[in-house]
């Protein structure tokens, strides 16, 4: 699933391709992408919409219109977000696709389906999408040892599955949470309330530089990420220990071990990051 860097980059590929183009047509082959309004009233609100701009919020996308609507995109498990020419070779598992002024088009891409698309119109609140319960950004300023601390100190959960509670911090999964917790000397499957002050004040340093990282990691063309279909994401080669059971830890050698956290995969290295019991 596409964490935070890998959104924030398709953000930033996508943001300049847009600003200013018009939304002439929508076609949307799978209706189970749209989550709200329902698809034919979705289309019908897309259509003649001018963007002003993009955002991103943990996980989600925003178009922002020049009317004060906005079309709000989460990409869940497969979903790629492209801006192509109208010639482009269509891909299978193509599900939405947007002709543009500029004579390109918009489209979705997702083998699973489930991604979902919502249209909320000028000044209408977002009760729906899930971006109104979600935490601190990563690199937001208030996420401090405190924060952290006073959010999940009490829990009894591992601090691997709080990493990945959106409501205390937004866009990190599985892949990022490994590779923080690495970064941070701390054994995944640690319960937060055996965390010490020292390890939440490193925590929170960690999160900011990892997520740092990976959205410099993830930097690429437009070329090329219209070449890898959305999807490319080029830091993965150098991750430290995600998906790398077995091999040898980039900073001491010891084999990285896998172990199972509340229904997920999670990687480590023995040594660097020792249980504390």
């Amino acid at each position: 699933m596409p964490e935070l860097p890998e959104v924030e980059t398709v953000r930033r590929m996508i943001e300049p391709q847009l600003i200013g183009q018009t939304i002439l047509s929508v076609s949307v082959s799978n209706l189970q992408i749209i989550a709200y309004p329902d698809a034919m009233v979705f289309a019908a609100l897309l259509t003649g919409q001018t963007v002003e701009r993009m955002s991103r919020r943990g996980k989600y996308l925003t178009v922002h219109f020049e009317s004060g609507g906005r079309m709000v995109i989460h990409l869940r498990m497969t979903g790629q977000l492209l801006v192509t020419p109208a010639d482009y070779p269509v891909e299978k598992h193509t599900h939405l696709q947007a002709a543009l002024s500029g004579g390109r088009q918009i489209r979705y891409i997702d083998v699973r389906r489930f991604g979902r698309f919502w249209y909320l119109k000028a000044d209408e609140p977002d009760r729906i999408t899930g971006q109104d319960k979600l935490g601190l950004e990563p690199l937001d300023e208030a996420l401090t040892k405190d924060y952290l601390k006073a959010r999940l100190g009490g829990r009894r959960k591992s601090i691997k599955e709080m990493l990945h509670d959106q409501s205390v911090v937004a866009g990190i999964g599985n892949i990022y949470s490994d590779e923080i917790l690495f970064e941070a000397g701390l054994y995944p499957e640690e319960k937060c309330f055996d965390l010490t002050a020292e390890d939440w004040n490193r925590l929170a340093a960690k999160i900011k530089e990892v997520i740092t990282w990976g959205i410099k990691a993830n930097e690429m063309t437009p070329e090329e990420y219209l070449a890898g279909a959305g999807k490319e994401y080029r830091n993965m080669p150098d991750l430290r220990v995600y998906g790398r059971e077995g091999q040898p830890c980039r900073r001491c050698g010891a084999g990285i071990e896998r172990i199972v956290i509340g229904g997920r995969g999670s990687c480590y290295c023995p040594v660097c990051q020792r249980k504390k019991s």
